[in-house]
């Protein structure tokens, strides 16, 4: 099979868990927007297949969840889809771009959720001045810091240890 097939099979799979994984937190939905389980398969896909592939995920992943299942509302899942969009892109083109050591993969990380969260607050920011609605500097880091840190903890204890087992398993696409 080729690569590209691989990452085409690789990203279907990572859509899907994006897809599944909001149902295992979404049962105590305070607890499940913390976590933000649909962030998970959208930066490993970057990692694992690359760019394009990650971009591709995480831009679908809310709004095929939203459309399907009606959650999350339309107003948060195109905010949500940009955000995931530059995650998956970000991870996958620094971590080419790095030498692949543990450091680098913990910083392409970190600098990928720090880039999509601003990423999240200039789409926000965009679409409040459509709606007329307000859009503080406090609501974003109320919303990309404050309530994420449950989700920051688990996707840098996570994230890290699932692609290093990916790569060791032969199936580091991102070359």
């Amino acid at each position: 099979m080729s690569d590209n097939n691989r990452k085409m099979v690789f990203s279907a799979v990572f859509l899907a868990v994006a897809l599944v994984l909001p149902f295992l937190t979404g049962q105590i939905p305070e607890i499940g927007s913390m976590l933000s389980p649909m962030h998970i398969p959208a930066l490993i896909c970057g990692f694992v297949c690359g760019w394009p592939w990650g971009l591709a995920v995480g831009a679908v992943a809310p709004l095929l969840h939203s459309v399907i299942f009606g959650m999350p509302p339309m107003f948060v899942a195109i905010p949500m889809a940009f955000e995931l969009a530059a995650y998956g892109a970000f991870a996958g083109m620094l971590y080419k771009k790095l030498p692949k050591t543990t450091a680098n993969l913990y910083i392409s990380l970190v600098s990928s959720m720090v880039l999509g969260r601003l990423v999240w607050g200039a789409v926000k920011f965009a679409m409040a001045g459509l709606g007329a609605t307000e859009f503080s500097f406090a609501m974003f880091i109320s919303g990309a810091v404050t309530t994420a840190v449950p989700g920051i903890i688990l996707h840098i204890a996570i994230i890290p240890p699932i692609v290093k087992l990916i790569g060791k398993a032969g199936y580091d696409l991102n070359k």
